[in-house]
């Protein structure tokens, strides 16, 4: 095999991303440790710098020289030694690339995800669609094995802490056992693929749906159908999987901190630790009330995940049953449900929703009927304009003259043929719902306001931008990297669900 078939178009885009993120992770501990330490640097933030920018260095030199231009006349050369003699391009394989990869994988206790990516990529070289997303399920547990163990510096943890713990160590065990272990999968015969599949599916209980992708993929990789699926080709698009990564990282998060992080840190009113600066105690510090903005944040993301979702499935159905419907039907129905959506079109989504909460109150879940309304016009015509385009189809006009009733094939047929555009905008309606949560929270109208929510959160950081702007820094970039996680999320679903593109 030649040096140029040892690494697809897909992997180096994947060693490119990955150097990347790797460099501006290091130079994130590099002016983090500078601004803690100053000049007054000890030996042990010195080596744990000097290693994160060494190996991110080795790393990314290493990714620079295999796409580098003039590196293509050496893997020219060995294309024309494999048709004289292929026996002769093994010599030139390079084999230190495997070296490398361990370096780079064990290169994780320092805490840089991204260098056990390309160390990864570099081990194995060809990676199938289902070991991407395993590989992404991995680097969720360790996120979620190093931010649930800083509540070792707390004096009190919660209940169930080490039984937690004791979980997501196993998940990352034995995820990281079946990323490491593709020949023994591959291996399998007949029904001994059940083995990686079901226990990919039971280690996704802690929220890290990356794993129940990664064991569909690997079921659908054994069937006879070798058409690409949606989840095979959004594996072929980094910064959308890097996006799913994040957004399952709040999810994992959200779910997990039932057993692993304490509820009252986050509520709970201190006023002998009021406005208390980052420490390891508090991580990103203490609010006007002495409460840990950390776990506020932590809990927060149940909010915004929960109402962010919501307030996306009830317009998605609700909107894309009424859309099939006037898009299948013409005249009379469609005149009828498109004009009375127009009413509600007419009205600002962000006016209706404060309309809703004001007339009902401020609650969760009048949120989200509030946001959940607004969205249903919108839906309703994204799906009409497919079905107008998918009825003219010739197998639609063949199922009627079939006999086919009209409601077996607006559900069989007409809707599953023109959910694409709706899928892609749902994604995007996630983003758009998080900020409205967000938005309506710090002007009071959302979330009560005792409840952790990053909305909150905001607006009680904002009244300290002065004297402690990190507490409304914290909550802005986290809804800033939720809300572009979707968007990127977005893209690769678009390009995915593209012929074209495919």
């Amino acid at each position: 095999m030649s040096q140029s078939n040892l690494y697809s178009a897909n992997t180096k885009r994947y060693l490119r991303f990955a150097a990347v993120l790797s460099g501006v992770f290091s130079l994130g501990v590099l002016v983090f440790n500078f601004r803690r330490f100053g000049l007054d640097w000890g030996v042990e933030s010195l080596i744990f710098t000097l290693g994160h920018l060494v190996l991110s260095a080795v790393g990314g030199a290493t990714t620079y020289g295999l796409l580098n231009a003039p590196h293509q006349k050496k893997l020219i050369k060995a294309n024309n030694q494999l048709q004289e003699s292929p026996k002769a391009v093994v010599s030139s394989n390079p084999s230190w690339h495997r070296p490398l990869g361990v370096l780079l994988m064990l290169s994780v206790l320092l805490g840089n995800p991204f260098n056990f990516m390309s160390g990864f990529i570099f081990y194995f070289r060809k990676i199938q669609a289902y070991q991407y997303f395993l590989l992404f399920a991995v680097l969720v547990d360790l996120t979620l094995v190093a931010v649930s163990l800083i509540n070792l510096a707390k004096p009190q943890v919660n209940p169930h802490f080490y039984l937690g713990m004791s979980l997501l160590l196993i998940n990352l065990m034995l995820h990281s056992l079946l990323l490491l272990a593709p020949n023994w999968i591959d291996s399998l015969k007949g029904r001994m693929i059940i083995v990686p599949i079901v226990t990919m599916g039971v280690l996704s209980w802690s929220g890290n749906l990356l794993s129940f992708a990664a064991a569909y993929l690997l079921a659908k990789s054994r069937q006879q159908d070798k058409r690409r699926s949606l989840l095979a080709n959004l594996a072929r698009h980094e910064v959308a999987m890097f996006g799913l990564y994040i957004i399952t990282v709040i999810l994992a998060l959200a779910i997990t901190s039932y057993l692993t992080f304490d509820y009252s840190y986050a509520v709970e009113n201190n006023y002998s630790a009021i406005l208390q600066t980052p420490s390891w105690l508090y991580p990103l510090g203490t609010d006007n009330f002495g409460r840990d903005v950390f776990s506020r944040l932590i809990f927060g993301g149940r909010i915004s995940i929960l109402v962010g979702l919501l307030a996306t499935l009830g317009p998605l159905f609700i909107g894309g049953f009424l859309g099939a419907l006037a898009g299948y039907y013409s005249q009379r129905i469609d005149q009828t449900i498109m004009r009375v959506l127009d009413i509600l079109y007419a009205i600002p989504g962000i006016l209706l929703a404060i309309t809703i909460v004001t007339a009902f109150g401020t609650s969760t879940q009048n949120l989200i009927l509030a946001l959940s309304i607004g969205g249903i016009p919108g839906y309703a015509r994204t799906m009409r304009a497919s079905v107008l385009q998918v009825k003219q189809m010739e197998y639609i006009e063949a199922a009627r003259a079939l006999g086919v009733s009209d409601a077996k094939i607006i559900l069989k047929h007409v809707i599953p043929n023109a959910s694409a555009p709706m899928i892609i905008r749902s994604s995007l309606t996630v983003a758009t719902a998080v900020i409205s949560t967000s938005s309506l929270s710090y002007l009071g109208l959302g979330v009560e306001s005792h409840i952790p929510e990053w909305g909150n959160i905001l607006r009680i950081g904002s009244d300290y931008l002065e004297t402690h702007p990190y507490l409304a820094i914290y909550p802005g970039l986290a809804i800033i990297a939720l809300v572009l996680s979707f968007n990127f999320l977005g893209d690769g679903l678009r390009d995915a669900l593209d012929p074209k593109m495919k």
